[in-house]
C-alpha cells in the first residue's frame, strides 16, 4: 500500500476523507458529539468525541491528532482505532481534524492541536472531562502534534496534559540517521515520501520555532509529560524516535519505549493483526496508568 503522493490530486482526497468526519455515527458502547472548536479570529475545526457509555461523569480524555503526513486527512483505520483507545482506556477520546498543508503550512497544525487541547482543558466541566486527567496522543505527524502541544503547555505555562502517546511519531526533520537511509522505498511511508510532505508542511522553516515543527531540537524537555514512544521495525522515522526517547529519558521524563517487530510505518491499518491488538492493549494500559497516576 502506498498513499498517491500527487499535489493535484490532494484537493480532492482530502475533500473525500474529510466526508468520513460526517459518517462517523455512535455505538451500542460508544456515544458520539460533534464539535467547532475556535482555533483562530473565524476560524474553527472540527472535533468527535467519543464517549464509553460506562465511563464516569468526571472521565479521563484522550485528544489525539490523526496522521498523514500533515496533508491527508483521518484515514477510516484512525477512527476504528480511537473507538478502542475510548473503551479500552474506559475513557472519552476527541480526534482533532486539524488543518492541513499545503493550504495550511506549518505553523497551522500544531496551533490548531494546542488550541484544541486548551479548549478540552477549559471546558472540562461542560465535557464532563476531569481537567488534570487529559492524556495528548497521536501517529506519525500526529505524534508529532501531540509532543508538540505538550512543549507549547510548558513554554506558554498552560496546564500540562498528564501524558503523551506517540505510536511512529514524526519527531525530527535534518536528521540523517541509518534508517532514513535504509528506508527510502518502504510501503505507506519512507523517506523519500518524508521529503514531499515536508516541502508541502514545512514551506518557510522560519516561520516559528524550531522545535515546534522539530521537537527533537528542543532546547530542554523536563518537565514534559510521561511518555509512551511506539516504533515499526521497517520505518525510515524508527531510529528518529529512538533518538527521542532517549533524550525525553535524560531530561527526566517518565518514557516507555516499544520497537515492535516485522511492522511498517502505518502498521496498525491491519486492526486484526495479532500485533496490532497487542499493541492496542499495550497502548491502552499505558494510558489507564498515566490517567490513574493523576490520582496521587
Amino acid at each position: 500500500m502506498h498513499p498517491p503522493l500527487n499535489r493535484a490530486l490532494l484537493p480532492l482526497i482530502q475533500g473525500l476523507l474529510r466526508l468520513l468526519f460526517l459518517a462517523e455515527r455512535g455505538s451500542k458502547n460508544l456515544s458520539l458529539s460533534k464539535f467547532k472548536i475556535p482555533v483562530d479570529t473565524n476560524k474553527s475545526i472540527r472535533a468527535i468525541l467519543y464517549s464509553p457509555k460506562t465511563v464516569d461523569k468526571k472521565a479521563p480524555c484522550l485528544v489525539y491528532y490523526h496522521g498523514g503526513g500533515f496533508v491527508f486527512p483521518a484515514a477510516p483505520y484512525h477512527f476504528k482505532l480511537v473507538r478502542q483507545y475510548a473503551l479500552k482506556a474506559n475513557c472519552k477520546a476527541l480526534i482533532i481534524d486539524y488543518r492541513l498543508a499545503p493550504k495550511h503550512p506549518f505553523p497551522t497544525a500544531p496551533k490548531d492541536c494546542f488550541n484544541a487541547y486548551c479548549w478540552v482543558v477549559q471546558n472540562a466541566d461542560t465535557l464532563s472531562i476531569d481537567a488534570k486527567k487529559v492524556a495528548v496522543g497521536g501517529d506519525s505527524a500526529g505524534g508529532e502534534l501531540a509532543t508538540v502541544v505538550c512543549l507549547m503547555a510548558k513554554e506558554q505555562e498552560k496546564p500540562p496534559p498528564c501524558s503523551q502517546l506517540l505510536v511512529y511519531p514524526v519527531v525530527a526533520r535534518g536528521l540523517n540517521s541509518d534508517s532514513m537511509k535504509k528506508y527510502f522505498d518502504t510501503p505507506m511511508c519512507n523517506s523519500r515520501d518524508i521529503q514531499w510532505y515536508d516541502r508541502l508542511y514545512v514551506q518557510d522553516s522560519t516561520a516559528d520555532r524550531l522545535e515546534y515543527s522539530s521537537p527533537i531540537h528542543a532546547k530542554s524537555l523536563q518537565g514534559l509529560a510521561m511518555a509512551y514512544i511506539e516504533t515499526a521495525e521497517f520505518d525510515c522515522l524508527h531510529d528518529e524516535a529512538i533518538l527521542y526517547a532517549e533524550r525525553l529519558k535524560k531530561s527526566g521524563v517518565q518514557t516507555e519505549l516499544y520497537n515492535t517487530k516485522g511492522t511498517m510505518h502505518g502498521f496498525d491499518i491491519v486492526l486484526g493483526s495479532p500485533i496490532v491488538q497487542e499493541c492496542i492493549n499495550r497502548r491502552t494500559a499505558f494510558l489507564r496508568k498515566a490517567f490513574n497516576r493523576t490520582d496521587a
